[in-house]
C-alpha cells in the first residue's frame, strides 16, 4: 500500500501543478475550464481545513502528489491491490476509482467518491451506491472542446461527401461531379443537438459559425446556451426529427436514453440528413443504423462510439455506405491530464472546507 501524507513523497521530486513545458498554454486551457465553477482561491492550512483521508483504488502518482501538496491536512492512501482497498477503504472519507458492494460496505465513513470518467460504463452505478449518501464527482466538462471538435470534422466531412471521396479513392476512382457534386449548403442547414450540455452547447455555439440553425434538446438545461438558437424536452423528439439536416448526440449513457435511437427514429428523419454520434454507443443501435444507411432512409452517418468496442470485423458497418467512423477518439486532445488534475485539486480543497463539490452526479440518472 502507497501512502502519501503531508511530509512524504512517491516521486524523487517536488510535483507543481503549475510547472513544466507548456505551462501557460495549459494553464489558460485548465482556467478556461474551471472559470464556470469560480475555482477556489482559498489556501488550505491546517487552521482552516479539516483532515481527511483519501484512497486511489489504484496508484495515482502524480495526481496524488498535486492533491497532496494542494491540500496538506489530507492523508493519501494508493492501493495496490484489492486487499489493501479493504483494509484502507473503513476509514476513508473520499476515494477515486471504481467501487462494487463489497467495497461499498466496507467504506463506512465515505462521503465522496470521484468517478475516474465522464460517463462511467453501465454498472458503476449500482443501486447500493445509487441509495447511499455518497457523493459521486466526475470528469464531465474537461472534453468539451476536443469532441466538439470532433463532431465539426464530421460535420464538415459528410456536409461535403467526403464519406464518398474515401472510398473512391481507396478504391482508386476519380469520380467528380464538378460543381453539381452533391454537397450540404450549412447556412440552410439545421442541427438538431440530442444533449446541450456542455460538448452540446459547445458543439451549438460553432455550429453557428457555419450560419446553421440550432435546434437543442435536453432534460435539464432550462434556458437554450448561447448558440442554441431553440431549446427543447426530451419529449419532443420525434416531432423535431424531420426538421434536421444534421442529429447530433452527445448525450451520456443513462436509463433513458440506452438503446433510444432505433429504426423508428431513423425512418422521421429525412432521407437527405445524416446522423452523428459522439455519446455513448449503447445508445444506439447499430442494426438498425446499417439498415438505414444501406435502404436510403438517410443520407449518410458518422459514429465515433459503437455498441460493441472493438467493432468486430466482421460487422456489416465497416461495409455500409455513406459511412463514416473513428475509433473511440473524440475526447482526444492536449492538456487533459492538467484538467483532471485542476479539478480534482479544486475538489479536494472544497471538500477540506466542507464547501459543495464540482460536477455532482444524479446517481439515479448515472450523469
Amino acid at each position: 500500500m502507497l501512502r502519501l501524507a503531508r511530509n512524504i513523497r512517491m516521486m524523487p521530486t517536488k510535483v507543481n501543478g503549475l510547472a513544466g513545458a507548456g505551462k501557460i498554454a495549459s494553464q489558460v486551457s485548465c482556467d478556461i475550464f474551471l472559470a464556470r465553477v469560480a475555482p477556489s482561491t482559498v489556501q488550505i492550512s491546517e487552521r482552516n481545513a479539516m483532515s481527511f483521508k483519501f484512497v486511489f483504488l489504484s496508484p495515482a502518482g502524480d495526481l496524488a502528489a498535486a492533491m497532496s501538496e494542494a491540500v496538506p491536512t489530507m492523508e493519501i492512501v494508493q492501493c495496490e491491490s484489492r486487499a489493501e482497498a479493504l483494509a484502507a477503504l473503513p476509514t476513508a472519507q473520499a476515494c477515486f476509482g471504481t467501487l462494487d458492494s463489497e467495497l461499498l460496505a466496507a467504506a463506512v465513513q465515505l462521503k465522496w467518491l470521484a468517478a475516474p470518467a465522464a460517463g462511467p460504463p453501465k454498472g458503476y452505478y449500482f443501486p447500493e451506491l445509487i441509495a447511499s449518501d455518497v457523493v459521486v464527482t466526475n470528469f464531465r466538462g474537461i472534453f468539451n472542446d476536443h469532441i466538439s471538435a470532433h463532431i465539426m470534422a464530421f460535420v464538415l466531412a459528410l456536409s461535403r461527401g467526403m464519406h464518398r471521396y474515401f472510398r473512391y479513392q481507396f478504391a482508386g476512382q476519380w469520380r467528380s461531379g464538378g460543381e453539381s457534386s452533391p454537397s450540404t449548403y450549412l447556412p440552410e442547414a439545421t442541427a438538431l443537438i440530442v444533449g446541450v450540455g456542455g460538448i452540446g452547447a459547445e458543439t451549438a455555439r460553432q455550429c453557428k459559425n457555419w450560419g446553421m440553425t440550432t435546434v437543442g434538446i435536453d432534460p435539464r438545461v432550462e434556458s437554450p446556451p448561447a448558440g442554441v438558437d431553440e431549446l427543447y424536452r426530451p419529449d419532443e423528439l420525434d416531432q423535431l426529427l424531420p426538421r434536421a439536416d444534421f442529429v447530433i448526440l452527445t448525450v451520456p449513457q443513462t436509463p433513458q436514453t440506452e438503446g433510444f435511437f432505433t429504426s423508428a427514429r431513423f425512418e422521421q428523419m429525412k432521407n437527405s440528413a445524416y446522423f452523428i454520434n459522439i455519446g455513448r454507443g449503447a445508445n444506439v443501435k447499430l442494426a438498425d443504423l446499417d439498415q438505414a444507411l444501406r435502404e436510403g432512409q438517410i443520407a449518410g452517418a458518422a459514429l465515433d462510439v459503437f455498441e460493441q468496442e472493438p467493432l468486430p470485423p466482421e460487422h456489416p458497418l465497416w461495409t455500409a455506405p455513406n459511412f463514416l467512423m473513428t475509433p473511440h477518439v473524440a475526447a482526444a486532445g492536449p492538456y487533459l491530464r492538467d484538467r483532471r488534475r485542476d479539478l480534482m485539486v479544486e475538489n479536494c480543497k472544497r471538500f477540506a472546507r466542507g464547501a459543495a463539490l464540482v460536477n455532482v452526479v444524479d446517481k439515479e440518472n448515472w450523469f
